[in-house]
């Protein structure tokens, strides 16, 4: 019986590679120059610092240019309050690992309401889906792109 896991994954290897690409282009940026600005990375949490809040701002765009350019989905990334210390702004951003149980139970029932002939079940921090045919699926996984959850997903193990 054709199955699939939705899941919500990040790959920590290419965060870390877009980090040093928008280092790199934090060194050229013409408005940035002289500014005392930086991306840090501690697994699995960016620090992002600058003298100014709106040069924060900036410094997003830059990291989400970078992970689109990486394949990785702007949504998985959790952006903290900005605080204020000294002559600098910071702030944290982290990236969301697995499915917490409200958003799998949304999945569960979003599947349901489709009305679509498959089973969808909760297996701790991934949604397992089984079907008879693999378009009843792949119409599944549709389902999910297009649904509005505020988080990116992955489906793995897509088996016959």
């Amino acid at each position: 019986m054709p199955s699939l896991d939705i899941v919500s994954e990040t790959d920590l290897e290419e965060v870390r590679n877009a980090i040093q690409n928008a280092s790199r282009e934090l060194t050229t940026r013409f408005d940035f120059r002289g500014v005392d600005a930086s991306f840090e990375w501690k697994s699995p949490a960016i620090t992002v610092k600058a003298e100014a809040d709106f040069q924060l701002t900036q410094m997003q765009d830059i990291l989400r240019t970078q992970l689109a350019k990486r394949k990785i989905d702007a949504k998985a990334m959790t952006i903290g309050n900005a605080v204020h210390t000294g002559k600098t702004f910071s702030q944290q951003v982290t990236f969301a690992e697995g499915i917490e149980q409200p958003v799998a139970k949304k999945i569960v029932k979003l599947i349901k309401d489709a009305k679509l002939k498959v089973q969808a079940s909760i297996q701790g921090e991934q949604v397992r889906v089984t079907g008879k045919k693999r378009d009843d699926l792949q119409a599944v996984m549709q389902l999910i792109r297009e649904a509005d959850l505020e988080q990116s997903f992955q489906f793995n193990n897509f088996r016959d």
